[in-house]
């Protein structure tokens, strides 16, 4: 059986066009019983993938193509200014940890046009880590191509010295560059008894998705498929391959084949969901979080309501006794301390949602309706049952908001604040414009299509064509109009 372990989803941002569910749907369709994600320098899509992975009857392998800065020597002899490429799976915890620190740290301290690792980092966090020599971009292959032939033996020793589970990657794609890499890959294979690994790099999962990906590159690059100097991936050969194509492609390299298997079935990676990591809040005097939130939202009582009834009460034990069984604490303590915070340093702030119905947040400050007075029911912010992570939307003011992120890093640190990352997706008009360039045609030609698709509105291309009539007529009558929204819908989201 063959493994897939260079693989790039639409996470590879404008270069992968494999959608996570299709891609998972194909590998199985195939008969595969694993397969690889391996992003260009990101791990943004793991765990979609790990999920559609175990749902289908899929071993997930998790990994990332991680770009490596080249060493001081190559930049001083103008070999590689920039980065190598180089594939890293995660073989258990230890390795899924290690590539996260590796990513994160490529992101925040190694970025100069890519999020870059060096050697040093890379030796850092090696354990559970299985490496890949990658593409034509990677080491080897740029010394190889440049002659300098010692030097990728070198480079290669240091990988092999320097991780357990080592292997050179072969590929095989009718590019002229890749038949000296791969004879040259062949002899230092067997010089240094290092392990092949046949992989294909997919891009896309069908042959037929070759000319979408074709126009994503263009969209990426801002250029057009009459360009012959643009980024170009020549052929249509970056597809998921099934294993019975691989098993021909690599015929005479029974070995490299075998690996894949060999390599999956190392990686034992169990990602565990449904547990909240909440971080842990100081207290006074060595009481619990518990304690602590009951001892605040008391004395808040008596200053919401100076003579508070044994209903409110009650009400009151009620909301802390769930906090108590959900675990939720701490939370509510962290937000307690940021409004604290904001509201000595006159920072204005909101509260929106569900969270209105506690009367804990009422009596902590942090909500000005009071619930009972609203007749506001708590369950609908936290419910024993359900056990969800209770949700407090706050806002503040715009012209401040460094002011209580600042803070909050500085208490909690650096390594322990983050904020949430959106990704956006190419809606109809969107995809129609992009395209329309991409395709080289007029604007004005492109801009008469995309105003046809309503505004404000989440509509697919196909609603549109349903819906209006005179998108329809120009979609039937016009061959040009029809080939830009055709190619619209393949990337369309």
């Amino acid at each position: 059986m063959f493994s897939h372990l260079h693989v790039h989803s639409e996470y590879s941002l404008l270069d992968g066009s494999c959608r996570i569910p299709q891609l998972v749907a194909r590998a199985k369709e195939m008969g595969m019983d694993s397969l690889a994600l391996t992003d260009h320098g990101v791990m943004y899509g793991v765990i979609s993938f790990y999920l559609a992975a175990k749902e289908a009857g899929i071993k997930p392998i998790i990994g990332c193509e991680v770009y490596v800065a080249p060493s001081e020597r190559h930049r001083r002899e103008a070999i590689d200014k920039n980065h190598y490429h180089l594939i890293l799976l995660a073989k258990d915890e230890a390795g899924y940890h290690n590539l996260l620190e590796l990513v994160t740290r490529a992101h925040l301290e190694g970025f100069y046009y890519k999020p870059r690792v060096d050697r040093e980092l890379l030796a850092q966090h090696r354990q559970g880590v299985i490496a890949l020599s990658a593409c034509i971009q990677g080491e080897l292959g740029r010394l190889i191509l440049g002659g300098r032939l010692q030097e990728a033996r070198e480079a290669a020793l240091w990988y092999k010295d320097t991780f357990d589970d080592f292997y050179i990657e072969i590929q095989r794609h009718p590019i002229p560059e890749l038949v000296q890499i791969n004879q040259e890959l062949l002899l230092i294979s067997q010089e240094l008894n290092i392990p092949l690994v046949a992989t294909n790099d997919v891009h896309y999962i069908d042959r037929e998705d070759a000319s979408a990906h074709d126009l994503l590159l263009c969209i990426q690059t801002n250029t057009s498929i009459h360009d012959e100097k643009r980024l170009k991936m020549a052929g249509d050969y970056l597809y998921l391959k099934s294993p019975a194509e691989m098993a021909d492609l690599f015929a005479d390299l029974p070995q490299a084949l075998e690996n894949t298997e060999r390599i999956a079935q190392s990686c034992h990676l169990e990602l565990e969901f449904g547990r909240f990591h909440l971080p842990q809040v100081a207290t006074p005097r060595g009481n619990t979080a518990d304690e602590h939130l009951a001892d605040l939202c008391r004395q808040g009582l008596a200053w919401r309501y100076p003579q508070p009834t044994p209903d409110m009460e009650q009400r009151l034990s009620y909301e802390l006794e769930v906090i108590e069984k959900t675990r939720f604490a701490n939370y509510f303590l962290v937000v307690w301390d940021i409004i604290s915070f904001a509201r000595q340093q006159n920072i204005l702030f909101g509260v929106r949602g569900s969270a209105a119905a506690s009367l804990v947040l009422y009596c902590l400050g942090i909500t000005e309706i009071d619930p009972l007075a609203n007749n506001l029911v708590f369950e609908r912010f936290l419910n024993i049952e359900r056990q969800e992570m209770p949700d407090i939307d706050l806002d503040f003011q715009d012209d401040r908001r460094d002011e209580v992120i600042s803070y909050v890093v500085g208490k909690y640190g650096p390594d322990h604040v983050a904020q949430i990352i959106t990704f956006g997706t190419l809606g109809a008009r969107a995809a129609l414009r992009d395209v329309g360039r991409a395709l080289g045609m007029p604007y004005s030609d492109v801009d008469r299509v995309a105003r046809l698709i309503p505004s404000g509105v989440n509509i697919t291309l196909d609603q549109a064509l349903g819906e209006s009539g005179e998108l329809h007529n120009l979609y039937d009558e016009d061959e040009s109009v029809r080939h830009l929204v055709s190619s619209a819908k393949r990337v369309e989201g």
